[in-house]
């Protein structure tokens, strides 16, 4: 519930833009899933750009229309990908072939941007 009266809050100044840093990654599975849900809805009623940060592959990839994969230290832009997912999704759109390919170049790029070696 903080999530969400956090999200009108926001949007009750009318921002052209919302920036969400990590606003769900305390929350269990089943809540983050229905919040992505409502948050889609909300996004595709106002129309407003939103910024979304998470460290969650699934989630970038549920939410974008495009996402931005970054390298650690010093930050730095490693790939965007435009995301070919339709507008309006559910959450069963993350078994399907095209989610499960945006989410591996996601993946693929964030191994490449890691140096693990010291």
């Amino acid at each position: 519930m903080q999530q969400r009266a956090s999200i009108a809050r926001a949007l009750a100044v009318e921002p052209d833009l919302l920036l969400m840093d990590e606003p769900f990654g305390a929350l269990d599975e089943i809540v983050r899933d229905h919040l992505n849900q409502q948050l889609l809805e909300l996004w595709s009623k106002t129309n407003k750009t939103v910024i979304f940060v998470t460290h969650s592959i699934p989630e970038a990839v549920f939410l974008s229309t495009r996402i931005v994969v970054m390298s650690p230290r010093p930050g730095r832009i490693h790939d965007v990908i435009k995301s070919t997912l339709p507008h309006t999704r559910n959450l069963d759109i993350r078994e399907t072939p095209e989610f499960l390919k945006i989410a591996h170049r996601v993946r693929e790029g964030l191994r490449a941007g890691h140096s693990y070696e010291d």
